[in-house]
């Protein structure tokens, strides 16, 4: 087990909720300084682990709010380099998985983009675009420098696929509850049990569910359905956009989510 691995786990184990609290926060959203400033208070509120965002032109895998914060962020002039610095003042706090696509880890070079988020404390890496097939170079280079790439899977995700990347899972597996983007939606409680359920079947690893999850009653649901963490990202993106005070605001329904998972 890698260094990030072990704290990703850490933070599973430890978080004194019946499920972890991962809040998704945009780096450089509003802007670099209050970004670092929403995950100190998400952090201070009750969040057990942190996804950050590396903001990108072409984010396929997100719905409007976030992706609004990403053009927003790069408008702003947020940078890979300025957003892993603020990844890097969080990371002291607690584990922080970077969220980015495939073409932001390979501009660099696969080695080059690892070695710079391990350098920052960075514990785990999620790319959304980067198949199971074509993931070998990525983690391989991500487990050498002890960062977790965590899996993605879907409720389309087939039985034989499941197995596959749950053999193959660090950190944790990433379960997306409903089909399409990210964004605040109704996830049916009955679907998610069974997904979860597949997930855990073929993973020795901590299940955690995104995509959807939008109140702290959604996130309570998801504890019981059997998540072992919960991931909120487009609701707290959404007050970090449209509040003056944006890490106050996040930091309380970071506060409200901690409380219902408890």
């Amino acid at each position: 087990m890698t260094v990030g691995e072990r704290r990703i786990a850490a933070a599973f184990a430890g978080s004194g909720k019946r499920a972890a609290l991962m809040p998704y926060l945009m780096g450089g959203f509003p802007d670099l300084e209050r970004s670092r400033r929403i995950g100190e208070a998400a952090a201070q509120a009750g969040a057990d682990m942190l996804e950050l965002g590396i903001p990108f032109s072409d984010p396929l895998a997100d719905g409007p709010v976030i992706h609004d914060a990403a053009t927003a962020a790069l408008a702003a002039g947020a940078s890979v380099g300025s957003v892993l610095e603020v990844a890097g003042a969080l990371a002291s706090l607690l584990p922080v998985i970077v969220m980015t696509y495939v073409n932001v880890v390979l501009a660099p070079g696969i080695e080059r983009f690892v070695e710079r988020i391990a350098e920052c404390g960075v514990s785990g890496l999620i790319v959304p675009d980067l198949p199971l097939e074509e993931a070998g170079e990525v983690e391989a280079a991500a487990q050498a420098v002890g960062v977790a790439l965590v899996p993605l899977v879907a409720p389309t995700t087939p039985e034989e696929r499941l197995a596959a990347i749950g053999a193959r899972a660090h950190g944790f597996v990433y379960v997306v509850s409903v089909t399409g983007t990210t964004g605040e939606r109704t996830v049916a409680a009955g679907s998610l049990e069974l997904l979860l359920a597949r997930a855990h079947a073929h993973a020795e690893v901590p299940v955690a569910v995104g995509f959807g999850i939008s109140t702290p009653q959604q996130a309570a649901a998801a504890a019981d359905a059997g998540a072992d963490g919960v991931i909120v990202g487009s609701r707290l993106v959404r007050a970090a956009g449209e509040e003056s005070d944006a890490p106050g605001a996040v930091g309380r329904l970071v506060g409200e989510f901690a409380a219902a998972l408890r």
